[in-house]
């Protein structure tokens, strides 16, 4: 699906600006070469971002709690159809149109979408209380590259937005494509727990990397 300049520009004017971050209300917004990510504001977002990592291939490395996949692929796919909410021109049905505003002790959660056509593109988790980063691509946008962007993105939302000198990421020894695109991100190799238990409650090897910065700042 291919838009033209014009309606891309229509459609873009409606979301969060890289850099006009509101950090007093827990919202961010930051941009790489082809991602755009922010924080949710509707629902339509959320669910859409957790779509994105609902499928076996997503949940075999992310072991996420059972009431937040989605199981029916049907779901998922309509979900990550739609672009963020108005943003295409649709109407987004009433319950997924509504606000979402995060709480002031939840991780911070930034959906990403492209930014060549607006297609949801998966979403960025950083727990900033203990400088843990995780992220995952919908499947459509997977063996693109675009991991290590979101993987920048995540250090650059803890350097630049969190203020924190160091993030971490870990990932099951056998999670090449992860571990792969963290290296090209520029993480380096951390120690870290041998084991690591999922949200579902699976317990899996781990490997960890951490990403470091001596000017790490907040965001105004």
């Amino acid at each position: 699906m291919v838009w033209s300049v014009i309606r891309r520009r229509r459609a873009s004017s409606g979301l969060p600006a890289p850099g006009r971050c509101e950090p007093e209300c827990g919202r961010h917004a930051l941009a790489t070469e082809r991602l755009l990510l922010f924080t949710p504001r509707t629902r339509l977002d959320v669910a859409a971002a957790l779509a994105a990592s609902a499928d076996a291939e997503a949940q075999r490395w992310l072991g996420t709690q059972a009431d937040q996949v989605l199981p029916d692929p049907g779901t998922r796919r309509a979900l990550l159809a739609w672009r963020p909410a108005g943003d295409d021109g649709r109407r987004v049905p009433p319950r997924l149109a509504q606000p979402y505003v995060p709480g002031p002790d939840d991780p911070l959660l930034l959906v990403c979408v492209r930014r060549s056509d607006l297609a949801y593109a998966g979403a960025l988790e950083l727990e900033h209380r203990t400088g843990e980063m995780g992220g995952w691509l919908a499947p459509a946008c997977r063996g693109q590259g675009l991991g290590a962007e979101l993987f920048r993105a995540g250090a650059a939302l803890a350097h630049t937005h969190a203020g924190l000198t160091t993030v971490r990421a870990g990932a099951e020894p056998g999670n090449t494509a992860s571990r792969r695109a963290l290296a090209r991100a520029g993480f380096v190799a951390d120690e870290g727990p041998p084991r690591h238990t999922l949200p579902d409650g699976r317990v899996i090897d781990a490997v960890w990397h951490r990403h470091d910065s001596t000017a790490a700042s907040r965001c105004r």
